[in-house]
């Protein structure tokens, strides 16, 4: 997949911001080269001998956005682990402001990595007691006040899809979600494909991170469809939670054979309808949704019944 200029200008500065992070050679234990390698993605680093290490680490994040997306966040996770021990024996350890920088690049390419946000975590870096709210976070609260006029665009394009044939409206649901959630700063990335499974995309909420199966079809969504999302979601890490979002709705007794203490969270299309209409954010919505979700086991609680 090639990458759009908004993003190969974002491959430029994140290869800036991580020249310091490790060497290019030279050490056996941390360097950009053993990190590609220790993340499956060793074909990423250039193999013609005597390569700069800026072009090099260019040439890593490129190939792996455009031929393993779904290993870049195992990549950077990689990099900031090995910079942490190569660092700490330097006059300049790992800061917590290099990975606020880093973070706020993640979010310009759609994605985020949980770990990198904990407050623990930037905490215990140098500078983490006394930094102030980092500029992701205030990105994080803006994005979700969505002027009026772009809530009524989003309304349109809802309803635009009605118009369109069964396969194709699947397809622009799709989009439709990612656009929507990109509206409400949960930075969403669209549909990939992991060991010959399609995964409809995914987004950050309090960040957790959601995998998200979105289904646009005339009659209800019944419990085999329920039970096979919560079950590509359990095969992921623990902390893995699925939206299953459901244009139709659900069927209420596949509802109640789908059980409660389930990795889901269902969402029907009269919901984003209503959330485009009303004052409360989209990450509100999900949030309540979690929260009644936790404290009464049910996947599926309509925005009515929550606001």
């Amino acid at each position: 997949m090639s990458l759009s200029f908004t993003e190969q200008a974002v491959v430029t500065e994140l290869a800036t911001l991580l020249y310091e992070f490790l060497p290019a050679s030279g050490n056996n234990a941390t360097s950009f080269p053993l990190a590609a390698a220790q993340s499956g993605l060793a074909q990423g680093w250039p193999a013609q001998p005597g390569v700069s290490k800026r072009p090099g680490i260019t040439h890593l994040v490129r190939w792996t956005l455009e031929h393993r997306r779904d290993r870049f966040c195992a990549l950077i996770e990689v990099i900031v682990g090995q910079s942490m021990q190569w660092r700490s024996r330097k006059p300049d350890p790992l800061s917590r402001a290099e990975i606020e920088h880093l973070n706020r690049l993640l979010e310009r390419l759609h994605f985020k990595i949980p770990a990198l946000w904990d407050n623990a975590f930037l905490e215990s870096l140098p500078g983490g007691g006394n930094s102030a709210p980092s500029a992701p976070a205030a990105k994080s609260t803006t994005a979700t006040v969505v002027s009026e006029d772009r809530r009524s665009a989003l309304q349109r394009a809802l309803l635009e899809l009605h118009a369109l044939e069964p396969q194709p409206r699947g397809f622009a649901f799709e989009k439709f979600l990612v656009e929507l959630f990109d509206a409400y700063g949960l930075a969403p990335r669209g549909s990939f494909r992991l060991q010959g499974e399609q995964i409809d995309g995914s987004v950050v909420l309090g960040h957790e991170t959601y995998l998200f199966e979105a289904k646009w079809q005339n009659a209800l969504t019944g419990v085999g469809d329920l039970h096979a999302f919560a079950g590509k979601v359990r095969t992921r890490a623990t902390w893995t939670r699925g939206l299953f979002i459901s244009h139709a709705g659900f069927s209420p007794d596949a509802l109640v054979a789908f059980g409660r203490s389930q990795p889901v969270i269902c969402i029907e299309g009269l919901d984003l309808y209503e959330t485009l209409q009303g004052a409360t954010g989209l990450e509100a919505v999900l949030a309540a949704k979690v929260r009644r979700a936790a404290e009464t086991g049910q996947p599926f609680v309509r925005y009515r019944d929550l606001f």
